[in-house]
């Protein structure tokens, strides 16, 4: 059971290096990370490689209807083969921040990363 999670996202989780360097210097089974799809700006699919083996938590981000600080393209197939590398066995919570009515959205949005997910041991929430 872990007790903590560092996500990435803002100040010095705003790189997989910041992330990893609060984790790494803290060394502690009961801190890992929670992986936000949508936090990384550039490189996104390579610091979400940094970051995997240390991962507690997939937080996969949608934005049907265009997203209501920004729009990401992410290829959600992509990030599952990512994880899958490193035999990631956690959950896979849906952030929506889209414009479109949650009613619609969410229900796409589990769609959506249960298709990418689905080859794999990984379970959605």
């Amino acid at each position: 059971m872990h007790s903590g999670s560092r996500e990435n996202h803002w100040g010095l989780g705003r790189t997989a290096e910041g992330v990893l360097r609060i984790v790494n210097a803290i060394n502690s089974p009961w801190l890992q990370i929670t992986s936000d799809t949508g936090n990384f700006l550039e490189n996104q699919y390579e610091q979400l490689e940094m970051m995997a083996p240390k991962t507690f938590l997939i937080q996969a981000k949608t934005y049907f209807g265009g997203g209501k600080w920004y729009t990401l393209e992410i290829d959600y197939k992509r990030v599952a083969e990512i994880f899958r590398k490193v035999d990631y066995r956690g959950y896979v919570s849906i952030e929506f921040e889209g414009n479109e009515d949650p009613l619609t959205a969410v229900p796409k949005s589990l769609e959506l990363i249960r298709e990418a997910f689905d080859k794999g041991n990984l379970q959605t929430v």
